[in-house]
């Protein structure tokens, strides 16, 4: 009786993961949704910049993306034109990239508040140095500062840019 029972329960340790490779092997993930397909016209025309990296996506983010195209009709034209930039903008990061901006992200909403208007208020007046230099597209800016954390020097030390005609404007480090 032992010797049919250790047999029996060797039988099952290697015929059972078998049967279950098997099975696995013969069905497919279910498609993530919403697919590209199932999006209305005018979402698709709202998400268009997403259409290449649509695929690729989580069914997270996918959700999130139609989130905001519902909302996109109610949105203020100024808005709207904000909101194609960014999603342009967004396309053309490599996944690097928008993985070190969501962890960007992140650590500034750890920071407490009274430090996330400090860097707030030092990225809008950064900005709106750019804006008065001839030399830079405002469509087209840098990377925003690194958050700061708590440990972290209230000011970002600056650097000069290389050349002699812009000598005397500075770039907080990291751009």
């Amino acid at each position: 009786m032992a010797k049919t029972l250790v047999a029996l329960t060797v039988w099952l340790c290697i015929a059972l993961p078998a049967v279950a490779a098997q099975d696995n092997a013969g069905t497919k993930k279910p498609p993530v949704r919403p697919a590209w397909s199932d999006l209305s016209p005018p979402q698709q025309k709202i998400l268009a910049p997403l259409a290449a990296e649509w695929d690729r996506m989580d069914a997270t983010r996918r959700k999130k993306w139609v989130g905001i195209a519902e909302r996109y009709p109610k949105m203020k034209p100024a808005e709207q034109q904000r909101l194609q930039k960014n999603m342009e903008a967004w396309a053309k990061l490599t996944p690097e990239q928008r993985k070190a901006a969501r962890e960007k992200y992140q650590a500034l909403q750890k920071l407490p508040p009274d430090k996330r208007r400090e860097v707030t208020a030092q990225w809008q007046s950064y900005q709106k140095s750019l804006a008065a230099r001839p030399e830079f597209s405002p469509s087209d800016p840098p990377a925003p500062p690194e958050p700061q954390t708590a440990e972290a020097p209230a000011a970002a030390p600056v650097k000069p840019f290389g050349d002699t005609a812009t000598a005397g404007a500075a770039v907080p480090a990291g751009q």
